[in-house]
């Protein structure tokens, strides 16, 4: 041994390991054993031990941790660390997509796995690993460098010299967290909930040591500036990282359409499961960097990429108690109030238990054992209760009869399962109108949020709606109170004028008339073009139009009829707020009205979104699958499997010429 303790078996040894961890954790094909690989490597540490100023930092055995540091450091990222943007079903992959499409772009896409894990940027000079930082705020991340070292399939340093910077997922293997949690529990410590928090848990340890017991391990995906390295395309910047000494994922795969895109995504949720680290959905990219400098970014996320969240998981929880909200309506809401539990992300408390006979129908109980689960950022829904682990100490379902908040009693119109509250001056009702009345899809008031608006309620600044165009009269009152500056203030009364020039389908949404959603004011808005055609219409003329129906059209009637909301209406009138249509108006089209329409293939006249606002104009809609309700697929260049399915369930099929022949006549 003593004749093999020189620089040269030093540095051979630590050529044999690195090549042994490429092999092992980036390509998944060790060509050593383990055995093999434990002898080099207490090897390495012997000639180290023995000549200790030998030692290079890039040597594997710095991998094992050791540096503890009182803080954690806040590291400049060069390049910023934007985040996607999240969609959580098909439709709006397909609106991403189509999106790309629709600007002239006909790209192929990249579809990787999304690791759940923690996002990272490595630094290297020279080859070397230099430093490693978290996200953070996408500018400023912590340098977790002490800890990065200690995984082993982040080279400390690569196959070549490089200057370079990139981004990756650390995550923790499932079988890793079980074994983990096992000796935490034998250790009387809490178990990690799931393998994110372990692994955010481990990468944030001052000392380092602990970090490199966790055997983390880490995936790359992104290269933020590839064409300085002569790369023209998302997966050549992935292969790039491979060659250079990094562990990509093998699930990459690049696709040429929206029909790959789906398919791949349905595949992966199929083995979700069966994968050896969690995963919580799926991320799209377009190939080619330079379409994606086309699409460019908005201030916080690239338009050329998007994350897919797979749909709900539902956890456990007790349902501590039942809570009655009131809303804009009068509508008395039953809620249940949760012991906190982690679900997707987030910490759930409460949930929407929606009408007397949902809470019936599934015979829930305070202090019931229930699951609940979440699909995207919907509000938490109640599934169950677990009925097998009822005590005997639940207390049975009981709805109120007066109103919460001014205690009048309750009324249920007949056929409908709601309790409202009637006293029109109930200050919940009001609230909850007001709050309505500015929210992002109403007259979308920037600045008036909930609290705040409770606020200006509280402060007698607001007591009803034409109160929030008059604020600009207390300027001097509102900069006064706690928390509210001149900037604020002034770009909250610059947000309230702009919204008077709104579309009159905003207004009719925000007035809140029972049953009138955004779509339907939309529909109201398109047919009726100003606010005074719509309260001279009749309920024959309401109740004939598609998708109003006979309840809408009596709420419409019945809201128009009280001199009250009329009153509202001149008033909104004199303050100079628009009363019109903005829109385009229908031209109804018996080829199209009232009738489903798919799109297929790239069509060249005009683009996806132009031809699905012809049809919405023809009263037609639009639809993303073909199936038997569907009137026509409108097939343009390089159709998929959405033409197959047409022919084979006898679907009329119009080229690109024959739709604009059609919606033109």
């Amino acid at each position: 041994m003593d004749n093999n303790i020189t620089k040269e078996r030093m540095n051979e040894l630590i050529k044999i390991i690195e090549e042994a961890n490429y092999n092992y954790h980036v390509l998944d094909n060790p060509t050593i054993t383990d055995q093999e690989y434990d002898a080099y490597y207490r090897e390495l540490e012997i000639i180290e031990n023995l000549h200790p100023d030998w030692v290079l930092d890039t040597s594997p055995t710095k991998k094992v941790g050791g540096t503890v540091l009182d803080s954690f450091q806040k590291v400049e990222h060069k390049i910023p660390m934007l985040s996607l943007g999240d969609v959580f079903n098909e439709e709006e992959i397909l609106a991403f997509l189509n999106r790309i499409e629709n600007t002239g772009l006909h790209p192929k896409y990249v579809c990787e796995l999304k690791i759940d894990g923690l996002s990272v940027s490595l630094r290297y000079e020279k080859g070397v690993l230099t430093t490693a930082a978290t996200r953070g705020n996408g500018v400023i991340g912590e340098d977790i460098t002490h800890n990065v070292k200690t995984i082993k399939s982040i080279p400390l340093k690569l196959k070549e010299p490089l200057d370079i910077e990139v981004r990756g997922e650390i995550y923790m293997s499932k079988k890793t967290l079980e074994l983990l949690n096992k000796e935490r529990i034998a250790k009387g410590e809490k178990p990690f909930q799931n393998p994110r928090n372990a692994a955010a848990g481990s990468i944030r340890q001052l000392d380092s040591k602990i970090a490199a017991k966790r055997n983390l391990d880490a995936f790359l995906y992104h290269l933020p500036n590839p064409l300085d390295y002569g790369l023209k395309t998302h997966h050549e910047a992935l292969e790039f990282l491979k060659k250079i000494g990094f562990k990509i994922n093998p699930n990459n795969k690049v696709v040429n359409n929206i029909d790959e895109v789906m398919n791949y995504i349905h595949e992966k949720a199929e083995l979700r499961d069966s994968l050896p680290y969690e995963i919580d959905g799926i991320v799209i990219k377009v190939d080619s960097i330079n379409d994606q400098q086309t699409l460019g970014y908005t201030a916080r996320t690239p338009r050329w990429a998007i994350a897919y969240k797979f749909p709900a998981l539902e956890v456990l929880t007790k349902l501590e108690d039942i809570i009655f909200t009131v809303g804009r309506t009068g509508q008395i809401t039953p809620n249940a109030i949760l012991d906190p539990v982690l679900l997707m992300g987030s910490t759930i408390r409460r949930a929407t238990l929606h009408n007397e006979d949902y809470v019936k129908e599934k015979d829930l109980r305070i202090k019931d054992t229930v699951s609940i689960r979440k699909a995207g950022d919907v509000i938490p829904e109640v599934v169950e209760a677990k009925k097998e682990r009822r005590t005997g100490e639940e207390i049975p379902f009981k709805m109120i009869t007066s109103c919460p908040i001014c205690h009048t009693p309750l009324v249920k119109p007949k056929d409908q399962v709601d309790y409202y509250c009637p006293n029109t001056a109930c200050p919940a009702r009001q609230v909850e109108g007001f709050i309505h009345f500015v929210s992002r899809p109403a007259m979308n008031i920037d600045g008036l949020g909930d609290r705040i608006m409770e606020d200006l309620y509280n402060f007698n600044f607001i007591k009803n709606i034409p109160d929030i165009y008059r604020l600009g009269t207390k300027k001097d009152d509102l900069i006064k109170l706690e928390g509210y500056g001149e900037k604020s203030v002034t770009n909250l009364l610059t947000a309230i004028e702009n919204s008077k020039q709104n579309s009159l389908e905003r207004l009719l949404f925000g007035l809140g008339i029972k049953n009138v959603g955004k779509e339907k004011a939309k529909i109201l808005a398109r047919i009726y073009h100003n606010i005074d055609n719509l309260i001279k219409a009749t309920y024959d003329d309401l109740v004939n139009i598609k998708d109003i129906g006979p309840i809408i059209a009596e709420n419409i009637i019945t809201y128009f009829s009280k001199d009250s909301n009329i009153k509202l209406i001149e008033e909104l009138k004199e303050l100079g707020l628009n009363m019109n249509y903005e829109g385009e108006a229908l031209s109804l089209n018996s080829e199209f009205q009232d009738k489903n329409f798919v799109l297929t293939g790239t069509l060249i006249k005009l683009t996806r979104d132009e031809a699905k606002a012809l049809i919405e104009k023809a009263g037609g809609k639009t639809t993303e699958s073909v199936s038997s309700k569907t009137s026509a697929v409108i097939v343009g260049d390089k159709p998929g499997s959405k033409y197959e399915k047409a022919k084979a369930l006898n679907i009329t099929i119009w080229s690109e010429d024959e739709f604009l022949e059609k919606i033109n006549s």
